[in-house]
C-alpha cells in the first residue's frame, strides 16, 4: 500500500469558556448523562480558565512530528482531526479529500488496546469518512505501542526526575504508583481475541517503566477518572484510595506516573495535579509527579518509526511480549453500553 498523508488522531478539548458546555456534550452524546453531571465536570474545566491543554499539545506534537518527518526524509503532509472538539475528523478528512488525498496513515494519542483507547478511534475513522461520503480517503491507524522504547523511555525519564524531588533520605519507604484511565470492569474483561488486553498491556508499561527508573522502589498499577455511575464497576483502586492505603502501610514518599497518557491533559492535570496531591498533603506523604512524553524526542522519532513499520516494512521496536495490532476484527472490543460522564 502506497500512503500519501498522515493524520494525527485526538481526543479534543475546549480553548475557551465558550467551549466547555458544547464539547462536553459532544463527549456525552447519547449516554443519557444529567446536567447536574455536566455542571461539575464544567467547573473542572473553568479552573483552568475554560481551556483545555490538549489541543495546544496536539499542535505542538504534530509540529514536531512535521520537523522529524522532513528531517528524516518522510515524505507525507500531516493534517490532524479530534473526536469530540474542533479541528473535528469530518471535518479534516474533507480537507484530505480536497488536497488528493487519498491513503493516509492514522496515528492516536493512546498507547494501548480496549474499545476507548483504540477501537473507537476506528469508529471515529468510519465515521468521518461516511459524512465525507465519495473521495472519503482510507485511513489505516498505526499500531498500538505501549512497550516502544520511544513511549516506554520518556516516561522512564519523567519518574528519575521526579524521584529526583523527594527525600532521598526517605528513598526506603517511597513508593512509585503508576496510573491510567479507569475503565468498566466490563469493557476490562471483554471476551474476544483482545479480551483484557487494557489491562495486561498497562501491566506491562508499568512494568518496563520500574524496571529501567526504579527498580529498587515497590510499585502498583491504580486507576483515575472513573466518571460511571457508583453501581456500574469500574477498575479499582482508585489513586486516592490507594494513596490513603499507602499511608497506612508507612509509605512517606510516592511518584506517581501517568503511563496510560500521552500527554499532561486535563484529566492529568485535575485528577493528579490536584485530588491527589492534595490527598498526599493531607496524609503527609512526599508526592511527585512524573512528566508524561509530550514531545519528548523520542516520542516524536517513534511516531516516525511507526510510519517507517508501513511505508519501509521496517521491523517492530518492542521491549514486551504482548502482541499489538493494526487492525481491528469485529469481534475486537465490542462496542458498549453508553453510560458515564467525563472528568
Amino acid at each position: 500500500m502506497v500512503y500519501d498523508a498522515f493524520v494525527l488522531l485526538s481526543f479534543g478539548g475546549p480553548e475557551k469558556p465558550d467551549d466547555v458546555m458544547p464539547f462536553l456534550r459532544n463527549v456525552v452524546r447519547g449516554r443519557g448523562v444529567p446536567d447536574e453531571r455536566l455542571a461539575e465536570v464544567y467547573e473542572h474545566y473553568m479552573h483552568f480558565g475554560g481551556v483545555s491543554p490538549i489541543n495546544q499539545q496536539c499542535r505542538d506534537l504534530l509540529a514536531a512530528i512535521e520537523t522529524e518527518f522532513s528531517t528524516h526524509g518522510v515524505k507525507l503532509p500531516a493534517y490532524w482531526g479530534n473526536r469530540n472538539w474542533h479541528p473535528m475528523l469530518a471535518d479534516t478528512v474533507a480537507q484530505m479529500r480536497d488536497d488528493g488525498v487519498e491513503h493516509a496513515l492514522g496515528f492516536a494519542t493512546s498507547a494501548y488496546g480496549g474499545y476507548s483507547s483504540c477501537k473507537q478511534y476506528w469508529e471515529d475513522i468510519a465515521a468521518a469518512r461516511a459524512h465525507v461520503g465519495p473521495g472519503a480517503p482510507r485511513i489505516a491507524k498505526l499500531r498500538q505501542f505501549h512497550d516502544h522504547p520511544g513511549f516506554v523511555n520518556p516516561h522512564v525519564v519523567g519518574v528519575k526526575q521526579a524521584l529526583a524531588k523527594l527525600d532521598p533520605a526517605r528513598r526506603a519507604s517511597t513508593r512509585l504508583v503508576f496510573t491510567a484511565h479507569s475503565i468498566p470492569v466490563s469493557m476490562a474483561e471483554t471476551a474476544g481475541p483482545t479480551g483484557g488486553r487494557y489491562n495486561a498491556q498497562l501491566a506491562e508499561t508499568a512494568r518496563l517503566v520500574h524496571a529501567a527508573a526504579a527498580a529498587d522502589l515497590g510499585y502498583d498499577l491504580v486507576w483515575q477518572s472513573r466518571s460511571g455511575p457508583p453501581q456500574i464497576p469500574w477498575l479499582e483502586p482508585d489513586i486516592n484510595d490507594h494513596l490513603e492505603g499507602l499511608a497506612g502501610q508507612g509509605v512517606t514518599d510516592v511518584v506517581v506516573s501517568p503511563i496510560g497518557f500521552v500527554s499532561d491533559h486535563l484529566e492529568v492535570i485535575w485528577d493528579l495535579d490536584n485530588e491527589a496531591k492534595d490527598t498526599a498533603a493531607r496524609l503527609g506523604l512526599g508526592y511527585a509527579r512524573a512528566a508524561t512524553p509530550g514531545v519528548h524526542p523520542d516520542f516524536v522519532s517513534m511516531v516516525r518509526e511507526l510510519v517507517q513499520e508501513r511505508t519501509d516494512d521496517q521491523s517492530r521496536s518492542a521491549l514486551g511480549t504482548l502482541p499489538t495490532w493494526d487492525t481491528c476484527q469485529p469481534d475486537c472490543c465490542p462496542t458498549p453500553v453508553r453510560r458515564g460522564a467525563p472528568r
